[in-house]
């Protein structure tokens, strides 16, 4: 919020409403007339905000889409420019938590992913359809998963026997391709796949370079535009898009990471990285 900067009268955009925290924070210190646009294309996730922040009456407007909709939403709702802009990537508490998801590999579910239930291929599509070939790119662009050939073939040799359709499937068939000497030590061995897969179904990288293009032209002189990733490649092309934008100026050198006591209180925050630029006059 100190980054943001939201103030009474602003117009602010939560490009990821998820269960509303970020959201209630800036209608609060952008009270008594300040607004948000938000964007969710998770339908559960956008009703759970809509009750939490019910109380903020039409100072919210909470839209069920991606946030690759942006200039056109806020055409049709006839804003010009806003003060300011977040974006709070990857996926949500809320998803993590529903096995039937399938976004963890901690709770057994369908191999599903889909952050919007309504449309496209699932994680299960993917790994039962794609050429071994296709399979490893996926692994290794997407989760920078240095075994991915190994693990691509595994998947293909598995699914001639039988489909693969649930996260318990997957997470112990990586286990068992990916020799132990290399398993990883602070994290289980599957995540990168699972990471992978996931970006892959939502096609979350390339809906993150139209945003930050897009967002970059509809910020105010001095709007703030906020970005919160979770993983190398989302922060790269954070960085390197804010450092492309002409109207952009970046404010911090490097990406500003959780405290340890914001670790402790929320385990899920050790991996977050935040970089902020303001734009400057047109």
């Amino acid at each position: 919020m100190e980054w943001l900067r939201p103030a009474p009268g602003g117009i602010y955009v939560d490009g990821n409403l998820g269960l509303g925290g970020h959201a209630e924070a800036i209608l609060a210190a952008s009270g008594p007339d300040g607004r948000l646009v938000a964007f969710d294309w998770d339908e559960e996730a956008l009703a759970a905000a809509r009750q939490r922040l019910s109380g903020y009456g039409d100072r919210l407007i909470a839209l069920p889409r991606n946030f690759t909709t942006l200039a056109e939403s806020l055409a049709e709702l006839g804003i010009a420019a806003v003060d300011g802009i977040l974006l709070d990537l990857g996926v949500s508490s809320l998803q993590l938590d529903q096995p039937e998801r399938g976004f963890s590999f901690r709770n057994g579910g369908p191999l599903d992913m889909r952050m919007d239930t309504r449309q496209g291929a699932t994680a299960a599509d993917l790994l039962n359809q794609e050429s071994a070939e296709n399979l490893a790119d996926i692994f290794y662009n997407y989760g920078e998963e240095r075994q991915a050939r190994r693990i691509a073939a595994a998947v293909v040799e598995y699914r001639v026997r039988e489909p693969l359709v649930t996260t318990d499937q997957l997470a112990s068939l990586v286990e068992r391709a990916i020799p132990r000497k290399f398993h990883p030590r602070d994290i289980h061995v599957a995540t990168k796949v699972f990471q992978a897969l996931r970006i892959a179904v939502n096609h979350e990288l390339d809906n993150l370079v139209r945003v930050l293009e897009i967002g970059s032209r509809l910020l105010k002189e001095d709007g703030r535009f906020c970005v919160i990733s979770f993983h190398s490649l989302e922060d790269r092309l954070v960085k390197r898009a804010f450092l492309a934008a002409p109207r952009l100026q970046v404010l911090t050198r490097k990406p500003i990471r959780p405290t340890e006591e914001e670790c402790r209180e929320n385990s899920r925050s050790r991996s977050a990285r935040l970089r902020v630029s303001a734009a400057l006059p047109e």
